[in-house]
């Protein structure tokens, strides 16, 4: 019978700095881009990666030493190539602890982000929305989140620690860019979006169940806002390895903490709402790395 620290001690061996230097090495040469700018798309949220021009694509299974997505909606590629004239690094697909990967092999591929040389990390989920003042479609700037699964001694970065990505205990005060998240209020306003966007506090579950209405009672009490089964990991591993970090949920379900509440989440409907909300969400994130790309030069 596999542990979790055997898991965790197989991930150590299968990828270290070295491995994931070569797994850089292998995109870099491959592609004449050089991104500063990472895009991680969640879960109906493809469409952003759709947006690229002059891509040059990976599908996971041929990378080496790539894991593949088993989650219907995401497609399982790495795009290089331009949103609006600017370089991006898009994952269009990504990976999650329920599918059997250990945490750290889910937030893998954002080590390989820095080792190819991007310093920005722009992080997007779909998410249940737990404060009642939202509202499905709206969307939430992530502005801090709850580890749960961290509290629970489930880290992406448990094992030996390389120095060379980052230090043994990386401080997560500003896990999520207070400027950038400035920056994303004014285009929601320049949008006329503002009334759509809310800031709030997100956490990850393990998943793949949706939550009951007692776990949902107790996390509302604790502060969270919003729910999903992805990207705290990922920030995470980006933080330590010096990312700067922004990330926002598309609120695709209600989480109702009421036993008479009857509308129940549903995966297909997740991904719809977040085709339906296609237009806005690129020209969010087009601004966005706009000003990114401003800002670094």
């Amino acid at each position: 019978m596999t542990t979790f620290n055997d898991s965790t001690k197989t991930f150590a061996r299968m990828y270290t700095y070295d491995t994931l230097q070569d797994i850089a090495n292998y995109l870099l040469e491959r592609t004449k881009l050089r991104p500063k700018i990472a895009i991680i798309c969640g879960t109906g949220l493809g469409c952003l990666a759709e947006k690229l021009t002059d891509t040059d694509v990976f599908d996971y299974e041929t990378i080496p030493n790539f894991p593949v997505s088993t989650v219907e909606g995401h497609a399982g590629r790495l795009i290089f190539g331009y949103l609006k004239g600017i370089q991006v690094m898009c994952m269009q697909g990504r990976f999650h602890y329920y599918e059997g990967y250990p945490l750290a092999k889910c937030s893998m591929p954002v080590r390989v982000m820095k080792l190819v040389g991007c310093s920005h990390l722009i992080a997007t989920n779909a998410a249940g929305g737990l404060n009642p003042k939202f509202k499905v479609g709206d969307i939430m700037l992530m502005k801090d989140h709850i580890n749960m699964m961290g509290f629970a001694g489930n880290s992406s970065l448990q094992g030996p620690n390389d120095e060379r990505f980052g230090p043994r205990f990386p401080v997560m005060t500003e896990a999520y860019d207070p400027r950038l998240l400035d920056v994303a209020k004014k285009i929601g306003r320049d949008l006329g979006i503002e009334n759509e966007l809310h800031e709030g506090v997100y956490t990850c579950l393990g998943g793949p169940n949706f939550e009951t209405v007692a776990e949902m009672k107790m996390m509302r009490l604790i502060g969270v806002d919003a729910i999903g089964m992805s990207t705290v990991h990922e920030i995470i591993t980006a933080r330590h390895c010096g990312l700067t970090c922004f990330a926002f949920s598309l609120i695709t379900n209600l989480c109702v903490p009421d036993y008479s509440y009857k509308d129940d989440a549903n995966h297909n409907e997740i991904v719809e709402i977040g085709r339906g909300k296609e237009p806005v969400l690129v020209e969010l994130v087009q601004r966005l790395v706009k000003n990114i790309h401003a800002n670094l030069k």
